[in-house]
């Protein structure tokens, strides 16, 4: 007689921590790459989300990478941050141009009471493709860089969290009067994540 496995996608706190800490990383790396903020020949590309994506060889900016998805790890298991947001700004004159917002909304029962989730991690890498998409076809819509620029990461976390040293406090580097476009989201079940570009818009451009 036959038999058949079955299994079930459960979707643990710290796997769910893991995904969106790990998405963090591609994401940004993605942004730097479609944004022109590093050279393109910088990068090199990997097979990930069933899709080409393009990670940084730079070694400054793959450590620095690396650490913070690290401590979101770390907070996004305690269910202590709220958004993440990779800002880009001009070299020369440290105005915030680009904005990319993720906020997150973590389950409060999984986080209280250790509830399980479940979903499957084929829906989710669904959910992920099309957030990588959008990134990568960002460039259609978003105005061009004609100067130098850099980024930062910020990191909305609960006031009660113990932040490290390596992390200062800092203004929100918000842009006035900003244009916004949605993009998709992805849910573990454990963790929604929204995603949103907001962008300097240049003045000739609101005439």
């Amino acid at each position: 007689m036959a038999s058949r496995t079955a299994s079930k996608d459960v979707i643990t706190l710290k796997g769910s921590a893991a995904i969106v800490s790990e998405f963090f990383g591609y994401a940004a790396n993605s942004i730097l790459y479609n944004r022109g903020v590093y050279p393109e020949e910088s990068f090199n590309k990997v097979k990930k989300y069933g899709l080409s994506m393009l990670l940084t060889q730079d070694e400054g900016v793959k450590s620095y990478l690396s650490s913070i998805t690290s401590q979101l790890s770390e907070w996004l298991e305690a269910g202590q941050l709220q958004r993440i947001v990779l800002v880009i700004m001009s070299k020369i004159t440290s105005e915030v141009l680009e904005r990319w917002n993720f906020n997150i909304e973590t389950d409060a029962e999984v986080i209280e009471k250790g509830v399980i989730r479940e979903k499957s991690d084929k829906e989710i890498m669904r959910e992920i493709q099309a957030i990588m998409r959008q990134i990568a076809s960002s460039i259609t819509y978003l105005p061009c860089f004609d100067e130098p620029c850099v980024f930062d990461v910020l990191a909305y976390t609960d006031r009660d969290v113990a932040v490290p040293f390596s992390w200062i406090e800092s203004d929100a580097k918000l842009i006035k009067n900003p244009q916004m476009v949605k993009l998709h989201s992805f849910d573990t079940k454990v963790h929604k994540v929204d995603s949103i570009v907001s962008y300097k818009v240049d003045e000739w451009d609101e005439k």
